[in-house]
């Protein structure tokens, strides 16, 4: 049986992963981590995440290692059918708690979150307000560490606390960078299956900041919102928008060009290759043909046993034509198993356009 990792439906956007799946879904995603004690790190990539991992190898990584990658932010969709990704819709980490919360069938059996991070006391004030309510969720602890170090946030006592509070869904708020860190830091002591940087979650639950209406939401002007609600704000989004639209220029645009233009290379029908060979030194895998999400089985078998294989791992594609988002997400969820093992060897002169348009030169070595 394939590892369950390497048949994750995941696409790349500028170097993220992207899982194509709805709200419904990663709901039962974590109720299948909280029942069966399946480790879950959720990230909630949004236009912020986007921009900054472009520049910070660190965050981009803490990404790539999430076991569930969603589309937090209307313009990520919009990207995704700029370049035919079939990413179902958005799925923003604030309308997966309110999907958890309001599930009616969890009232009896909750999921049990902790609260980490938020400023002041509002993860208590939310942490309250789920004590005081039934519904899918019930709380069993918060704690606001205050403004130090990851190092300092992740002292011994702190992991105690949490592990006593018998959490089933650490939910923190410390700011993406750092709350990722956190996370990837603390994700192996913790006892928590589940758990996830939502940024604004707990202060939606304590009602210290209104969430934009669903109308704006789905018109993608929460960004608008969130600066009527948080006026500080302003200098993010402009900085983002900023961001966004040199990427859209430099490599997004051609990238959607270079799509419409080789579309027929990616028909039903095209197929590719791979060998496997190993030896000594590590393994050579050698790929023909095309590669684009509708063949990529044979692929994914062939990853699901490189995962047992020590050593280096180096992949020549110079004899592929063409390969889609689809592969390119293939390649990360290998490279979060094997990391620096995996190299890109040689490749054709559009295949490694296609890989620096994706955002992941770094496997070109």
């Amino acid at each position: 049986m394939v590892n369950r990792e390497i048949n994750r439906d995941v696409w790349v956007i500028l170097g993220l992963p992207f899982d194509a799946l709805d709200m419904n879904t990663a709901v039962q995603r974590v109720y299948d981590a909280v029942d069966n004690n399946l480790p879950c790190f959720i990230s909630t990539p949004n236009l912020n995440f986007l921009i900054a991992c472009q520049t910070d190898d660190a965050f981009r990584r803490s990404v790539i290692n999430s076991d569930l990658s969603m589309a937090d932010g209307m313009p990520l969709i919009w990207i995704a059918r700029l370049l035919r990704i079939p990413l179902k819709e958005r799925v923003a980490g604030s309308g997966l708690i309110e999907a958890l919360i309001h599930s009616k069938s969890r009232v009896s059996n909750p999921v049990k979150v902790f609260f980490f991070g938020g400023v002041d006391d509002v993860a208590q004030q939310a942490c309250q307000i789920l004590q005081q309510t039934s519904c899918g969720i019930s709380c069993v602890g918060s704690l606001n560490p205050g403004f130090g170090t990851v190092e300092e946030m992740s002292q011994p006592h702190i992991i105690e606390m949490i592990n006593r509070s018998g959490a089933e869904f650490v939910i923190v708020s410390l700011g993406a960078r750092k709350g990722q860190s956190w996370i990837e830091k603390n994700r192996k002591k913790l006892d928590a299956p589940v758990m996830s940087h939502l940024g604004a979650v707990v202060n939606f639950i304590a009602g210290t900041i209104e969430r934009a209406p669903p109308l704006w939401q789905r018109l993608g002007l929460e960004w608008l919102w969130r600066i009527k609600e948080e006026p500080a704000l302003w200098k993010r989004y402009f900085f983002d928008g900023l961001g966004l639209l040199k990427l859209l220029i430099t490599r997004l645009l051609p990238y959607a060009l270079l799509i419409y233009f080789n579309r027929k290379k990616s028909v039903e029908g095209a197929s590719v290759s791979i060998t496997v060979d190993q030896n000594k030194g590590g393994t050579l895998v050698t790929m023909e043909g095309v590669a684009v999400s509708g063949n990529l089985q044979t692929v994914r078998e062939a990853f699901d046993k490189i995962l047992e294989h020590t050593g280096e791992i180096s992949i020549d594609l110079m004899h592929v034509d063409y390969v889609d988002p689809s592969f390119v997400g293939l390649l990360l969820v290998l490279y979060k198993h094997v990391g620096e093992r995996l190299k890109i060897t040689a490749t054709s002169p559009l295949v490694r356009k296609i890989i620096v348009y994706n955002g992941v030169r770094f496997l070109l070595r």
